[in-house]
């Protein structure tokens, strides 16, 4: 029989769901950051630099930023990293890794950049300082496997950091499903000519765990010390786990 999983509300067989999460980043990365600012009002960018913060990289360190897209935590941790450090930039997804790839070398920045499925990472075990995951994993078909091959790949000792979004707080429930479900599609429609990839976005956040099960599912990949900080009311949340 063929093993099923969710894409959006729909439920499709498992290697469907790899080629429509494909087709939908595929249709967005030209215009992923503008459609980003303008969907979370530039608020992902001040989540992302609240990850930066708490990743705390230091000259010298390895790291790993998986479905890292078009290369905003990387990009700083190459910088913080230097010379001496290693940053690999990683995605599923051709095109959003050459827009990622391209940005940082328009930057100066000659950080490797690796098409790879994070369910399967090929790099060795207690390797990297920090690995690092930001709105990718509700996209991934197995979190679970996902989240125990991060955990492989950290040294102990290392920290591992998912940013994605979550479940936001009772009072704004109502106007956040207004938003997501009429605003988000038209506001697609209108700038990446897409509105159906936005309305699987706000599908796949729903589908997505919320912060106490994610909690659970990063303590029972092996990490330990695990905790979450919700981000403007739970909209966004970042958990945060060390591998011991």
């Amino acid at each position: 029989m063929t093993n099923t999983t969710h894409f959006g509300y729909k439920t499709v067989a498992e290697d469907e769901k790899v080629r429509e999460v494909a087709k939908v980043f595929h249709s967005v990365a030209a215009k992923y950051d503008i459609m980003n600012d303008v969907m979370s009002a530039g608020l992902h960018r001040v989540w992302k630099m609240f990850t930066i913060a708490n990743a705390a990289v230091r000259p010298g360190f390895k790291c790993l930023d998986i479905a890292g897209g078009t290369g905003d935590l990387a990009k700083v941790f190459a910088k913080q990293a230097g010379a001496t450090g290693e940053v690999w930039l990683t995605d599923i997804n051709e095109s959003m890794l050459r827009v990622g790839r391209d940005r940082l070398l328009n930057r100066g920045l000659l950080t490797p950049t690796l098409l790879c499925d994070a369910e399967k990472l090929p790099f060795p075990d207690n390797y990297f300082d920090r690995v690092s995951v930001a709105f990718g994993l509700r996209n991934m078909t197995h979190k679970d496997q996902a989240l125990k091959e991060m955990q492989r790949v950290l040294k102990p000792g290392g920290k591992l950091l998912v940013l994605e979004f979550s479940k936001v707080a009772a009072p704004l429930q109502k106007p956040y499903d207004l938003y997501s479900f009429k605003v988000l599609p038209w506001m697609g429609e209108k700038i990446a000519n897409d509105a159906e990839s936005y309305r699987y976005l706000a599908e796949s956040i729903r589908m997505h765990p919320d912060q106490e099960t994610l909690k659970t599912m990063l303590e029972d990949a092996g990490l330990e010390r695990v905790t979450y900080y919700n981000l403007t009311a739970g909209v966004a949340a970042l958990h945060t786990g060390i591998k011991m």
